[in-house]
């Protein structure tokens, strides 16, 4: 079964890169941008025989059309790598970013593709946030939930346990975690989740792009979203679960994040459609695609074709 890693990056080669190109059974599929050093990866690929370096003629050669519409300078060239990966067979995609330092045991406990048993709850706003059972829940809450639900979404429910088939594994991550900007910036934390074992929700519920592990059932119905700022994997994993229900698990940390240098006001700038429109977006899933900018909808109209013959 091939197993692949897709990073994209516009720095030199990170602590965290190098480590995931260490990561024996995997593929590695590193997209590159108009800013990133093309012959430092050229060096990196002559190291690992596991590593694909798709630097910027490579794309336009490859994916023009679609490389086009994403545009450059952006982390939604991701996408690129994603297809790519889907082209060379991959079974089990893993999403990762430069500043996520993988621990030894990162993608050793991989639930993708089992139906396994899992802890569940259940959120009686109908929309469930997966730090809201953290350490750090009762000041802290994933990118992209819904601000609206903020003041119920601590009214979570156990329910035991539940057997579930997983198609997205959303590993967490210590360090700085991928939260909302606004607590980002009041907090500035640094956590070390405490989470021992698998858990899921009967609802659908944020996760991100950043150390998760997806099935290739859903790659076709799963991107990273351009020209809606920061909610670009946070509903793009919303539109998954629409087409994928009850498929998603959280599972302890595997990486620590030592985060690239952000401007966090920016960061906060970028959030605002997911303050204004994802509790409206999540009620009105079916149509999903009227929440999309005019560049978003071409864009997911030519992702979804590159799967149409496949």
């Amino acid at each position: 079964m091939k197993k692949s890693i897709v990073i994209t990056t516009i720095n030199s080669p990170t602590e965290a890169t190098v480590k995931f190109c260490q990561k024996k059974g995997w593929d590695v599929f590193i997209v590159g941008d108009l800013k990133t050093p093309h012959p430092e990866y050229r060096l990196l690929e002559s190291k690992f025989s596991n590593v694909l370096y798709l630097d910027v003629e490579d794309q336009k050669k490859l994916y023009p059309q679609i490389g086009e519409v994403i545009g450059w300078n952006t982390i939604q060239r991701r996408n690129i790598g994603i297809i790519h990966a889907y082209n060379e067979g991959t079974e089990i995609f893993a999403t990762v970013d430069d500043d996520n330092i993988p621990y030894d045991n990162w993608g050793r406990n991989l639930l993708v593709d089992k139906t396994v048993e899992v802890d569940l709850y259940e959120s009686e706003n109908g929309v469930f946030d997966p730090l809201s059972v953290t350490q750090s829940g009762n000041y802290l809450w994933h990118r992209g939930y819904p601000i609206d639900l903020l003041r119920t979404r601590h009214l979570v429910n156990y329910k035991g346990k539940t057997q579930r088939k997983v198609l997205v594994q959303a590993d967490l991550w210590d360090g700085d975690p991928d939260i909302d900007a606004i607590t980002r910036l009041i907090h500035r934390p640094i956590v070390k989740y405490q989470i021992e074992s698998p858990y899921c929700s009967s609802n659908i519920s944020p996760f991100n792009s950043q150390n998760t592990f997806l099935s290739r059932k859903v790659i076709p119905y799963y991107s990273v979203l351009p020209f809606i700022g920061r909610m670009d994997d946070i509903w793009g994993g919303y539109i998954l679960q629409h087409y994928f229900p009850d498929s998603v698990v959280y599972c302890p940390s595997s990486v620590y994040q030592d985060r690239n240098e952000q401007d966090l006001v920016k960061n906060l700038e970028n959030e605002i459609l997911g303050y204004r429109k994802t509790y409206e977006f999540l009620n009105d899933l079916p149509n999903f695609i009227n929440y999309l900018p005019e560049k978003s909808r071409s864009f997911w109209n030519l992702y979804r074709k590159q799967f149409s013959e496949k």
